[in-house]
C-alpha cells in the first residue's frame, strides 16, 4: 500500500505527483526544486542545492524519517563546473556512510533552476 507525503514545509508539486510516497517502508522523494517557503529561489547553484536538501528533509521529517536514513540521492545539475562547490554543500548534510548517488548534467530544469535533488529513504 501506498501513501502520499506532504508538507507545507517544502514547496507543492508542480505536477501530477507528490512531495513523496511511502511504501514498504521506504519513502520516495520527488525532485526538490530550490524554491523557498517563500516562494523564493536562490541564484547559484551552491545555494540552491542547501535549498533543495532542506526541502528534502522537511519532507523525510512529515514522513518520519530523517536525513540520516537517505540510501540514495540523485542530483541534478544544468552545469557540472558547480559539481565541486554542490559536494561541499551536500556533504554537510550527511554523515557517514553517505548515501549512494548519481550526479547528472541535465540540459535544463523546471523553472529555470540550477539544481534539483531527490532521495530515497528508510522510514
Amino acid at each position: 500500500m501506498k501513501k502520499g507525503i506532504f508538507t507545507k514545509d517544502a514547496p507543492e508539486a508542480i505536477g501530477p505527483y507528490s512531495q513523496a510516497i511511502v511504501s514498504g517502508g521506504t519513502i520516495y522523494v520527488s525532485g526538490q526544486l530550490p524554491i523557498d517557503a517563500d516562494g523564493k529561489i536562490p541564484e547559484g547553484a551552491v545555494e540552491q542545492a542547501v535549498q533543495s536538501l532542506k526541502n528534502i528533509k522537511a519532507i523525510l521529517e512529515a514522513a518520519g524519517s530523517s536525513m540520516d536514513k537517505i540510501l540514495k540521492v540523485s542530483v541534478f545539475m544544468t552545469d557540472l563546473k558547480d559539481f565541486i562547490a554542490v559536494n561541499e554543500a551536500y556533504a554537510t548534510f550527511f554523515g557517514k556512510p553517505f548515501p549512494a548517488r548519481v550526479a547528472i548534467q541535465a540540459a535544463a530544469l523546471p523553472r529555470g533552476v540550477k539544481v534539483e535533488i531527490d532521495a530515497i529513504a528508510e522510514l
